[in-house]
């Protein structure tokens, strides 16, 4: 089996590197006679639909037997209040400059202690689809959270047979224990205005306290199994992958990476007019093997914004649940949602599986290309980058805008250009793990790099439309990159209207200036959180090389 779920009586022992005193803090209270265990999808969707506040919509879940629910199974909405985003400033990952061990160890017994006159509820879940990488992880919620814990359990993998047959067949990661995640979203702190998110990663638990926005469940509970596959050979990936069954019997494997907002999810499902034949792994969360370049996907369903999916779209068709949407009645007075982001920005909803026809869970092919969306005006449609250390580089400042997802503290200015190293701001482990792995992939595999300006360049709309064409022209093979400027790794595939002009001067300062900004970016990594995301020297190097090459 995977992970460790339980330990010899002689091995529990002060010495066993599974443990540490967050670790038990946040283990333990699961065992206790307040809590009830979930143990199917099934149970999980009742407790759901009769949670005060919950609306049973007259929206039908398509083909509900293939996921575990029952005939006549409705698309479930809840909605939080203030709260429709994430809470990046309320992590805390120890180990990390300022996190104090001793406080929070003390303030993580606390939070436990306070739930013991409330029923919790303990469901367990499968996290990675395939026996080379499947892991199993154990959530926490108190009573009247019951949404929280179905939409958790919709979002990984329910444990069934089938599943537990393959975790029985699975690569075995030694010292690494079952995922642990203890939540209270009624805990407050004036320390913590936003929440606490508390991870020990290399024990492979977390503690979300005072947030009810599930995207913290579901990056929470990602955080962790992506440490563990970063300590085990494999790339973690925030991002989509696709497989392009091409005529000619060539496969051609694509990893896009971005924000919320940049077209990742798009690119992922694009259909592209149904003229290739598209299988897809994930568009949110998989990993890449070093060993050999396949990749498996960490979860069935799609956690998807629904403000491009207005009530009548076909994609609605396999909604499972939604959050932070409105609700009103059809003209048959039938209980439907209101979606395109009119209660509030960020609207979502989980996908079933079901919504790409052609998914599986594991790409034996090594992937081909990897992509850095990015929201750069100073940056033309598409640029290859040939260098791997300088493909790395601009994957680690990975240049993007603020969106709706995010919860942010007062002051915060939504509209700065943002550096989001690889699009994962949820590492909790050194950066530099995340760019050595790349670069691997990049040198030793030979994977292609581009970078996508999925927004504006200058002041020019960069469309969904341009983007799709680009990438065809990549897979098909007839994109004819050339050299761009008197840059030496750089070459770009001109479009017309977004060629970049070295002779205006205005153009260049820009250009000299976002280079820098990146420049800025790296160096403030060797002082923040105590050095915790330090860079090799390499990747200053090739970004002060762009730089000269400019000038």
């Amino acid at each position: 089996m995977a992970t460790i779920s339980g330990v010899k009586r002689e091995d529990v022992r002060k010495e066993n590197p599974l443990f540490s005193r967050f670790r038990v803090t946040i283990e333990t209270p699961f065992y206790g006679n307040n809590v009830v265990n979930v143990t199917s999808l099934k149970e999980a969707y009742k407790l759901a639909k009769n949670s005060p506040g919950t609306i049973v919509t007259d929206l039908e879940i398509f083909e509900p037997e293939k996921l575990g629910l029952d005939p006549g199974s409705k698309v479930l909405l809840f909605n939080d209040g203030a709260v429709y985003g994430r809470a990046a400033a309320a992590r805390r990952i120890l180990g990390q400059k300022g996190v104090n061990p001793d406080k929070y160890a003390s303030l993580l017994r606390e939070a436990v202690y306070n739930t013991r006159y409330r029923n919790l509820y303990h469901a367990q879940a499968f996290v990675g689809l395939h026996e080379d990488f499947i892991v199993r992880a154990h959530i926490l919620i108190p009573e009247g959270y019951e949404n929280l814990l179905y939409n958790w359990l919709l979002n990984f993998q329910p444990v069934t047979e089938t599943y537990i047959e393959m975790y029985r067949r699975s690569r075995i990661f030694e010292n690494e224990g079952d995922i642990f995640v203890f939540s209270d979203p009624d805990w407050s702190d004036p320390e913590h205005p936003l929440g606490l998110s508390f991870f020990d990663t290399e024990h492979n638990c977390a503690a979300l306290l005072g947030m009810r926005y599930f995207g913290e469940f579901k990056k929470g509970t990602l955080t962790l199994a992506w440490s563990i596959a970063s300590r085990n050979g494999y790339v973690a990936c925030h991002g989509g992958q696709k497989r392009y069954n091409l005529p000619d019997g060539r496969k051609f494997v694509v990893g896009v990476f971005g924000l919320s907002g940049s077209g990742k999810s798009t690119i992922t499902h694009a259909h592209h007019g149904d003229k290739y034949d598209v299988t897809i792994l994930h568009d949110d969360a998989f990993i890449i093997s070093l060993e050999d370049g396949s990749s498996v996907a960490l979860e069935p369903s799609y956690f998807d914004k629904t403000a491009d999916y207005p009530l009548t779209s076909p994609d609605n068709k396999y909604l499972l649940s939604v959050q932070n949407v409105g609700a009103t009645l059809d003209d048959k007075g039938k209980v439907v949602i209101v979606t395109e982001d009119i209660r509030n920005g960020n609207g979502r909803a989980i996908k079933s599986r079901l919504w790409s026809p052609n998914r599986v869970d594991k790409f034996d092919e090594p992937v081909s290309a990897i992509i850095w969306l990015m929201k750069d005006n100073s940056l033309p449609p598409v640029l290859k980058v040939t260098n791997p250390i300088l493909a790395s580089a601009m994957g680690a400042t990975l240049a993007t805008k603020r969106t709706s997802a995010e919860r942010l503290p007062p002051g915060v200015d939504m509209n700065a250009l943002v550096f989001e190293p690889y699009a994962n701001p949820f590492r909790t482990y050194p950066l530099s793990h995340d760019y050595y792995g790349f670069k691997e992939l990049f040198e030793s595999r030979n994977v292609a790099c581009y970078i996508f300006n999925t927004g504006y360049f200058l002041d020019k709309k960069v469309t969904k439309e341009l983007t799709l064409s680009l990438l065809e022209s990549i897979i098909e093979g007839s994109a004819k990159f050339k050299k761009w400027g008197k840059f030496s790794d750089f070459e770009i595939l001109e479009v017309e209207g977004f060629i970049p002009d070295f002779s205006d001067e205005d153009y260049k300062d820009l250009l000299e200036k976002r280079i820098k900004d990146r420049i800025n970016f790296v160096i403030s990594k060797e002082s923040e959180r105590g050095g915790f995301d330090k860079l090799p020297p390499e990747v200053l190097e090739s970004l002060e090389k762009l730089i000269v090459e400019l000038e």
